[in-house]
């Protein structure tokens, strides 16, 4: 039986009537996107038509999950808000803690030596507010959702941006910040600007080679790391219906490197059979009883163009395998043409290491279909030319390849099974030699492969695609090898192929495991303790950040100017620095550290103006801060992209940054930072980013004046007493000027529930 099949069944009985009112306001045929929007509306039956890219809407997610990066940040906010318990269904999932290093069993034990304050802490605080608590080796947050709580038609927001995996059973599945996860926690409306639609209709069917991820892969290059902003992305056709369960997740994961809100499938028989093949046949059974109000009406996939603000055609009988990068998800060639690529780029063509898994690709089927390659090698006398490794998503997952024995096949290739966690795809890899940063080539089946991002080495080009196509380069040890058309030289001389992947949807003898890794939590947790010791260098209680004092801010200081893309990593890294991330000031000292500096174009090294001397970003804001002197960071195109961590917009909250202004946010980013008090703010002539000099100040002069859809002063003074006035946009309305105004959304939380008289 499933978790929660009581309000799953409460959602769905009030989905035909919301959704068939909808379609009244609006006047149309709605897409699935529209009829889970319209069925999830904080009002309940919809009252209005809203405006695709305009309108701000509150909704009432579902559920909520954390994994326990984010989520000792957000319930360390929670604990603010003054409620005894979650409002909606929560889960917390220990999966980004857990370093790759040897191999499954030992980085799991050393994990929860090292981290087990952080674990004690996560544990404690979700008995006490009733979350569900999934533990260390348990399986990668997106996984565990797909495999236990996701189901089709609901909306769940998740502190990760691959929260949109959920996609892939039919979800409305967003990542955000933890502040926003709090909101919906603590029983209030949750906010969005109600997406644009983008269609893909998929023709054909996948077949050899080509995988789901090579649709994405594909999508990726044509909608480029920013395309997708603000918009839903839906997928439909043929192809789709014909695509596994698990292989519709895969997109959906990868959905976050186009900046997409979130994708989605419509409901169909793949979707079924994984329910009941993960012990829900009474989620199934529901979804059935309503399943017209699942997917999109057929007049809109009929005609797409008229439903959809783009649309997106792709035939998946003429797709070939692709490989991204390196160093951004959306640079895609296909396999054809890489040998050309990368001599002509003079990318490294030996491959190094080949990894599998993560939460992207890390289902029975992907991992049956790579086990079929590596079967190969022996019987066809290869050899593994790179290292090889593989990330199980679950422990369901490992469990049950391990007893349908490609566990075993793996080993005999000399590949290393790491923990059921993240690890290399979120730079959790301790990756021997890596210190060295030499120029190298590796190929994984992750999602992300900004620069230092799998191992922190700079020098490491990093080039995404399927399983099964990166498990066959890692065989080949060859960037340029192409499976459909290459051959391989074997041990006796002889030439041979690789034989097309074959794998299994489903395990044909059922899912198994032993020990799934799940923490019910108390029914009354009044009486839990949460503890933090003043002493941690890991978790620190939260203060509330100050209120707006209503003056115009003048004398801000440029912190920093960054250069070109600057994604959630370069603001607030991971790797080793993931066991800071419940300890604010702590983790405040990687602030920005990996932005590049305009004017020097050097990473963590600016120009203090109080002293002159050039210093660390984090040394330099804290100085400023100390001085009582504000501080503001400039940017470029999409700041903020890639990880939903809030991380990035609490440290320069932290710092005393009062502003950043860029020409554009990632959605999740700009989210935020007005969350945190901050001001979010966009250039109205994007050239004015060249107006900005290095020893420049700032003052606000019409900050008292601010308002939805009025534009901000900044003058501008530079070294030499000259100055410029720029133009400032910003996406504020009402509600989230009070954000501001009180100093966070969280404390005006706080407020109500105090005002309430809620005591935790």
């Amino acid at each position: 039986m499933a978790f929660d099949i009581e309000m799953i069944k409460k959602v769905y009985a009030g989905m035909a009537e919301r959704v068939d009112k909808a379609r009244e306001l609006v006047g149309r045929p709605l897409t699935l996107s529209e009829k889970i929007l319209y069925s999830h509306l904080w009002e309940g039956t919809p009252s209005q038509a809203f405006t695709r890219g305009k309108d701000y809407v509150d909704f009432a997610p579902d559920r909520v999950a954390c994994q326990d990066a984010t989520a000792q940040m957000a319930l360390l906010q929670f604990m603010h808000a003054g409620k005894p318990k979650v409002a909606v269904p929560t889960t917390v999932h220990c999966d980004h803690l857990i370093q790759a290093k040897v191999d499954a069993r030992t980085d799991l034990k050393r994990a929860k030596e090292q981290s087990s304050e952080v674990f004690d802490f996560l544990s404690s605080i979700s008995n006490k507010y009733g979350i569900g608590f999934w533990n260390p080796g348990a399986g990668i947050i997106h996984q565990v959702v797909l495999e236990n709580y996701a189901f089709p038609g609901g909306m769940m927001i998740g502190t990760d941006s691959h929260t949109v995996n959920a996609g892939g059973l039919g979800m409305l599945a967003i990542g955000v910040g933890g502040a926003d996860a709090v909101d919906v926690m603590s029983g209030m409306a949750w906010e969005l600007k109600f997406p644009k639609l983008i269609g893909v209709k998929l023709t054909g069917r996948l077949s050899g080679w080509t995988a789901p991820k090579d649709v994405i892969l594909k999508v990726a290059g044509i909608l480029t790391v920013k395309g997708g902003t603000g918009a839903i992305v839906e997928y439909f056709g043929e192809g789709a219906t014909a695509m596994s369960c698990t292989g519709k997740g895969t997109i959906c994961n990868m959905g976050a490197e186009i900046g997409a809100t979130t994708s989605t499938f419509g409901y169909d028989e793949s979707m079924d059979r994984y329910l009941r093949a993960t012990s829900r046949a009474d989620v199934a059974d529901a979804a059935n009883a309503v399943k017209e109000y699942l997917t999109g009406d057929a007049e809109v996939y009929a005609n797409p163009e008229q439903y959809f603000d783009q649309v997106i055609e792709i035939n998946l009988s003429e797709l070939e395998p692709h490989l991204n990068g390196p160093f951004t998800p959306d640079l895609a060639t296909p396999i054809s043409k890489m040998r050309e690529e990368a001599e002509k780029n003079n990318w490294p063509l030996q491959v190094q290491v080949g990894l599998i898994g993560s939460c992207t690709n890390s289902s029975y089927e992907d991992i049956s279909r790579s086990a079929s390659l590596a079967k190969q090698v022996a019987e066809k006398k290869l050899k593994t030319k790179a290292q090889f490794t593989i990330t199980p998503g679950s422990e369901q997952v490992r469990f049950t390849i391990e007893r349908d024995g490609f566990i075993d096949t793996f080993d005999k290739i000399g590949a290393t099974v790491f923990a059921n966690a993240c690890g290399p795809c979120i730079g959790m890899w301790d990756r021997e030699g890596a210190e060295k940063e030499e120029r190298n080539t590796i190929v994984h089946s992750f999602n992300r492969n900004f620069s230092k991002r799998a191992d922190g080495n700079p020098n490491t080009l990093a080039f995404v695609g399927s399983p099964e196509l990166v498990t066959a380069i890692a065989i080949a040890g060859d960037l340029g090898f192409n499976p459909l058309t290459d051959k391989l030289i074997n041990e006796d001389g002889q030439e041979v192929m690789l034989d097309e992947p074959t794998g299994h949807e489903l395990p044909e003898k059922g899912f198994a495991v032993d020990d799934p890794g799940f923490q019910a939590p108390a029914e009354d947790g009044s009486k839990v303790q949460v503890i933090v010791s003043p002493t941690s260098e890991r978790l620190e209680l939260l203060a509330p950040f100050q209120p707006w004092n209503g003056e115009n801010i003048m004398g801000a200081k440029l912190l920093i100017k960054a250069f070109g893309k600057c994604t959630t990593d370069h603001i607030s890294m991971a790797g080793p620095w993931l066991r800071f991330r419940g300890h604010l000031d702590n983790i405040s000292n990687n602030m920005l550290i990996g932005a590049v500096n305009a004017f020097n174009q050097k990473t963590n090294n600016v120009k203090n103006q109080l002293t002159g001397e050039y210093e660390a970003v984090p040394a330099t804001a804290r100085a400023y801060k100390a001085a009582g002197v504000p501080s503001i960071v400039v940017g470029d195109h999409n700041y903020g992209e890639g990880s939903s961590r809030e991380h990035a917009a609490m440290e320069p909250r932290h710092l005393g940054v009062k502003a950043v202004l860029v020409k554009s946010f990632a959605r999740i980013h700009e989210t935020n930072l007005k969350k945190q008090g901050m001001l979010a703010l966009t250039f109205a002539n994007e050239a004015d980013y060249d107006k900005i000099q290095e020893n420049d100040t700032f003052n606000f002069t019409d900050l008292k004046e601010f308002a939805p859809n009025k534009q901000l002063t900044l003058e501008v003074i530079h070294d030499d007493g000259s100055r410029d006035v720029i133009m400032a946009n910003h996406s504020y309305n009402e509600g989230q000027i009070g954000w501001f105004v009180a100093g966070s959304a969280l404390n005006l939380i706080a407020a109500a529930s105090a005002a309430e008289g809620v005591d935790a």
